[in-house]
C-alpha cells in the first residue's frame, strides 16, 4: 500500500502563508491522483484541491491564494497556501487515489490512502 506523510503545517498570522508537503512511499503513490482536503473542528472534511498527471481541480474558496503541486521524482506533493484567513484553521490532509487517470476528484470516498494530518492554524 501507499504511505502519505504530512509536514509543513503551523502556526500563521492572517494574510500569511504556509507550504505543506505530503511525502508518498509504497508502490506506484507518486503517480496516483493526488489531493488535500482538510477538516476544522466539528466540521465536515472539505476537499481543497486535486491534481492528476494532466490537471488541477479546486474547491473555490482556494483558486487564486492555493497551488496543488507534484515532484514525481521526490515523491512529493506540496500545497502552496497564500492569503490565509482564519477559516483556513484546519487539519490539512493528503490522500491518493490507487488509479492514475486524466481527471482529479473532489469526491473524498474516492481516495483509498490517506495521510495522518498537518495542522493549520490562522490568527486573526
Amino acid at each position: 500500500q501507499v504511505q502519505l506523510v504530512e509536514s509543513g503545517g503551523g502556526l500563521v498570522q492572517a494574510g500569511g502563508s504556509l507550504r505543506l508537503t505530503c511525502a508518498a512511499s509504497g508502490r506506484s503513490g507518486s503517480n496516483y491522483n493526488m489531493g488535500w482536503f482538510r477538516r476544522a473542528l466539528g466540521m465536515e472534511l472539505e476537499f481543497v484541491a486535486a491534481i492528476s498527471r494532466k490537471y488541477t481541480i479546486y474547491e473555490d474558496f482556494a483558486k487564486g491564494r492555493f497551488s496543488i503541486s507534484r515532484d514525481n521524482a521526490e515523491n512529493t506533493v506540496d500545497l502552496q497556501m497564500n492569503n490565509l484567513k482564519p477559516e483556513d484553521t484546519a487539519v490539512y490532509y493528503c490522500a491518493a487515489e490507487n488509479q492514475l487517470t486524466d481527471n482529479p476528484t473532489s469526491v473524498d470516498a474516492i481516495y483509498k490512502y490517506w495521510g495522518q494530518g498537518t495542522q493549520v492554524t490562522v490568527s486573526s
